[in-house]
C-alpha cells in the first residue's frame, strides 16, 4: 500500500470526503499529520465518516463542512467560511462527482447534473480558493477525472445536453473538462513560475458507490441497479484506487501538469498516465472553456494572479 509522505502542518481540502475515494484520501492524508476539511453535502454522512476515520486515526485532525457543488450559493458559501483570515490553506482536492444518472438533471442554478457537479461547481470553488492556495509556499489543486474522458468531446455547441442526452457521454464531457481545467491550471502556473502545482489523477476502475448512485437516482427504494459492467472488467478496491489521488495530493515526485492513475488503466499501481487525445485536440479548447464557465459561473477571473506571465484564456 502507498505510504504518503508527512503532512504535518498542512491544511488539505477534500471534495466528496464522506465516501470512497474522498473518505479514503481523508482519512490517509489524516494519518500523515495533515488537517483534513472533509467538504460534503451532508453534514450528516459527513459527521458519521469523521467518526469512522477518528476510530482509525484516533488523533485524526478532522473538520466537517458542507459543500453541494451543485448549488453555486453552496460553493460561495464554503469558500467564504474556507478564507477565514489567518487560516492557511495548502491543497485542494476537487474529488467529488456524480456519475451517469439515467434521466437528465439539473443543478439549482440549471446546469446540466454532471457538467455543473463534476466541473463548474469544482470550477467555481478552485477559482475563489485560488488566492489563499498561493500563499502557500508548496500549494497544489489536485482534480479527479476519469478514464472515460478519452471518449469525451467539449461540446460548445451544446455543453448542457438540452438537445441530446446520453448519461455516458455528458460524464465523458465532464471529466474531459476537469482534464481540461487541471492541465490549463497547470500551464498557468508553469509560465508565471507560481508557487502552485496542479495535478491530476483517475481512479482506474474503482469499487465506490459512484458507479451505483448515478444510476439510481430516480430508481424506488429496493429496486436499485447495480452496475453489471463491475463483473465485465477488472476492478480493484478503494484502497487501492485512491492511491493515484494520493500521489497526486502529497507526493513529491508529482509534477506540474502530471496525470496519474493506476498501471493498467483499470488496475495496479500508480503511474503517470498518458494525457488522452481528447485532452491535446485544439489549442484553444481549454482556454474556450475556462472563458465559458467564468460566465456561466461568475468566477473571479484568476488570470491577475499570476501576473504577466501568466497564459490568457479567451474573453
Amino acid at each position: 500500500m502507498y505510504v504518503v509522505p508527512d503532512q504535518s502542518g498542512r491544511r488539505i481540502v477534500v471534495t466528496g470526503a464522506n465516501s470512497g475515494t474522498g473518505k479514503q484520501a481523508a482519512e490517509r492524508l489524516a494519518k500523515a499529520g495533515a488537517s483534513v476539511v472533509l467538504a460534503v453535502r451532508s453534514r450528516e454522512r459527513g459527521e458519521a465518516a469523521q467518526a469512522e476515520i477518528r476510530a482509525a486515526v484516533p488523533d485524526a485532525d478532522l473538520e466537517v463542512r458542507t459543500l453541494d457543488l451543485a448549488d453555486l450559493s453552496s460553493v460561495r458559501a464554503f469558500a467564504t467560511a474556507i478564507l477565514t483570515p489567518g487560516e492557511p490553506l495548502d491543497v485542494l482536492v476537487n474529488n467529488a462527482g456524480v456519475m451517469n444518472p439515467p434521466r437528465r438533471r439539473e443543478t439549482m442554478d440549471g446546469f446540466e447534473l454532471q457538467l455543473g457537479t463534476n466541473f463548474l461547481g469544482p470550477f467555481l470553488l478552485t477559482s475563489l480558493l485560488l488566492p489563499r492556495i498561493l500563499e502557500s509556499a508548496a500549494g497544489r489543486v489536485v482534480t479527479m477525472s476519469s478514464a472515460v474522458a478519452i471518449y469525451g468531446r467539449i461540446r460548445f455547441d451544446d455543453l448542457q445536453s438540452r438537445r441530446r442526452y446520453r448519461p455516458e457521454l455528458a460524464y465523458a464531457q465532464s471529466k474531459l473538462a476537469d482534464l481540461h481545467m487541471g492541465l490549463h491550471l497547470a500551464e498557468l502556473a508553469r509560465a508565471s513560475s507560481a508557487p502552485l502545482l496542479s495535478t491530476l489523477a483517475h481512479p482506474g476502475y474503482t469499487r465506490t458507490n459512484l458507479q451505483s448512485a448515478g444510476v439510481n437516482l430516480d430508481r424506488a427504494p429496493g429496486r436499485e441497479k447495480t452496475p453489471a459492467d463491475r463483473t465485465l472488467f477488472p476492478s480493484q478496491g478503494v484502497e487501492e484506487g485512491t492511491e493515484p489521488l494520493l500521489f497526486a495530493t502529497a507526493d513529491p515526485a508529482a509534477v506540474q501538469g502530471g496525470y496519474y492513475g493506476p498501471r493498467n488503466g483499470l488496475t495496479g499501481p500508480t503511474r503517470p498516465a498518458s494525457i488522452y487525445r481528447s485532452a491535446r485536440r485544439g489549442p484553444d479548447t481549454a482556454a474556450s472553456l475556462w472563458a465559458v464557465a467564468r460566465d456561466l459561473t461568475g468566477a473571479p477571473d484568476v488570470r491577475p494572479l499570476f501576473g504577466s506571465g501568466g497564459v490568457s484564456t479567451r474573453s
